[in-house]
């Protein structure tokens, strides 16, 4: 009987440690997600539907929204110089997207708006950025019941490339720009434990609206 309850109390203790160092990654990582979230600026576009001809739409709007965005973008230095150029230009944007949905032959409706979104883990060329909540440009084509498009507006990742961003100091840190590169096996792990809070995050909110 003393060596099972010995044999408990060890299992009690390491039960306990592997929840505490748990905790402490999702708390670390919680961290850094929400500073890389500071820093960032995502574009979400959403097509009308799934039909070949919407998602085809979808990336014509996306480019006439990307081409709109970028010189309102120019100069600016950190996400809320960002963030204010683009709320003061989102019926700019729209109507940017809506010439290109007019122009396709098409009359669904463009709403851009600037919210806070939350996003899964996403993978994109040569970076990737973990699951949580952004500040968005969100781009809405009609029903907005198709597939999206995600990308970042600010830092212009996806189009520059994380390289030349480190190149410019647009925004991110170098310990930003390694951990979403994930360059080595300490900043990958860093990165895991993001991604592990952003899931957590978007569970507790779908169990808090059952």
């Amino acid at each position: 009987m003393k060596k099972r309850n010995v044999t408990s109390r060890r299992w009690g203790g390491a039960l306990m440690a592997a929840v505490a160092l748990l905790l402490l990654a999702l708390s670390l990582g919680g961290g850094e997600q929400q500073a890389l979230a500071g820093q960032v600026l995502r574009l979400h576009v959403l097509a009308n539907s799934d039909s070949e001809e919407d998602q085809a739409l979808k990336l014509q709007v996306r480019d006439a929204v990307l081409a709109c965005a970028q010189p309102l973008l120019e100069g600016a230095t950190s996400q809320q110089e960002a963030e204010t150029a683009l709320s003061g230009a989102l019926e700019e944007l729209e109507q940017a997207g809506t010439q290109a949905v007019r122009a396709a032959g098409y009359d669904s409706p463009v709403i851009a708006t600037l919210e806070t979104d939350w996003f899964p883990t996403r993978t994109y060329a040569d970076f990737s950025l973990p699951a949580g909540y952004y500040p968005t440009l969100r781009v809405e084509i009609g029903g907005g019941e198709g597939h999206n498009w995600w990308c970042v507006v600010y830092p212009p990742l996806c189009s520059a490339g994380v390289e030349e961003v480190a190149e410019t100091s647009l925004g991110l840190t170098e310990d930003q720009i390694s951990l979403i590169t994930q360059d080595s096996g300490t900043y990958e792990f860093r990165f895991r434990c993001a991604e592990w809070f952003g899931e957590l995050q978007s569970w507790l909110e779908r169990f808090s609206d059952e």
